[in-house]
């Protein structure tokens, strides 16, 4: 249609999932924005497919097929006008070349590799985009399937970027593979994900901080959980440390990821639940956090923020 604003698109294989999200850029209040037109979700898995440091055959399948499925709806767009990137799976796996030549012939256009600290950017960016631009400095928590990335920022203004290789995925296959559920995995997966938080944390707490949003799929679950469930204290939204132990002992009791019967908790998320569990639980030790926003943007804004500012 005449007139009409363009369309971009940005592709997130993420250790989790890989997601396609279409947008374009309208203008609202003298102020432009993403607009989302289509979103996919491809529950992947990336992370559990590890072998050795390798990926195995079923997730580099499973990787392929989802990619196909998106150059479909990718047909007909200009090289410019897309953007793929790979996450923390594809950067740690030894046969990451195997996956990404056949990866790009089945999508249909390149796919960027990004380092920690780019994924973490992107990350800030997009929730940056979409959040009122607050001067107050603020802690953006990513918990993705394989990395973890912390930032610290002002308005649109990253200025500290951390990524830490653990993630809910990873550390879910290291300690409830089979999704079996008990207090020495819960207490020793905690204590790893500690040391890796430690390892950073004395650089953030010397910065100070007054908001603190979960900007990853791990953060929205959470948050879905606990209010679906009515685990935090009456009153409070969004995840808080209570409703986070209030949650674990219910994983404790069930004692097996099938056997939950948790409101608002989507089957393809059983699986990342503990780990991602753990994971926020350390965070919020660690890093002395009492409440968390969840924030749907992310990644995906971020390249999307990227394409539309360069054209």
């Amino acid at each position: 249609m005449k007139g009409e604003a363009p369309l971009f698109a940005a592709v997130d294989l993420g250790s989790n999932a890989f997601r396609l999200m279409i947008g374009q850029s309208v203008k609202r209040n003298r102020e432009f924005t993403i607009q989302e037109v289509k979103t996919l979700r491809e529950p992947v898995r990336l992370a559990e497919g590890f072998k050795g440091g390798a990926l195995d055959e079923l997730a580099l399948d499973r990787g392929w097929q989802a990619l196909a499925r998106f150059g479909k709806k990718l047909r007909g767009f200009e090289a410019g006008r897309v953007r793929a990137v790979a996450t923390s799976a594809v950067r740690e796996a030894d046969n990451a070349q195997l996956f990404l030549a056949s990866a790009e012939r089945h999508l249909g256009f390149p796919i960027d590799v990004i380092c920690g600290h780019e994924e973490a950017r992107l990350v800030y960016a997009g929730v940056a985009h979409t959040l009122p631009c607050a001067q107050n400095l603020r802690l953006v928590v990513d918990i993705g399937g394989g990395s973890t990335e912390l930032i610290l920022g002002r308005g649109t203004q990253p200025l500290v970027t951390e990524s830490i290789a653990i993630g809910s995925g990873t550390l879910g296959a290291r300690y409830f593979a089979d999704g079996r559920i008990t207090a020495e995995a819960l207490l020793e997966a905690e204590w790893v994900a500690t040391l890796e938080f430690d390892r950073v944390a004395r650089h953030y707490r010397s910065q100070g901080w007054q908001q603190t949003i979960g900007s990853s799929g791990t953060a929205r679950m959470l948050a879905k959980i606990l209010s679906a469930n009515g685990l935090n204290d009456p009153g409070e939204s969004g995840i808080t440390y209570g409703g986070l132990l209030r949650l674990s002992l219910l994983l404790l009791k069930a004692g097996q990821v099938k056997k939950l019967r948790l409101a608002g908790l989507q089957p393809h998320r059983l699986s990342i639940l503990p780990g991602g569990l753990v994971l926020m639980l350390a965070a919020f030790k660690v890093f002395g956090i009492t409440h968390m926003t969840p924030s749907e943007p992310g990644l995906r804004f971020g390249v999307l923020h990227g394409l539309m500012s360069r054209h």
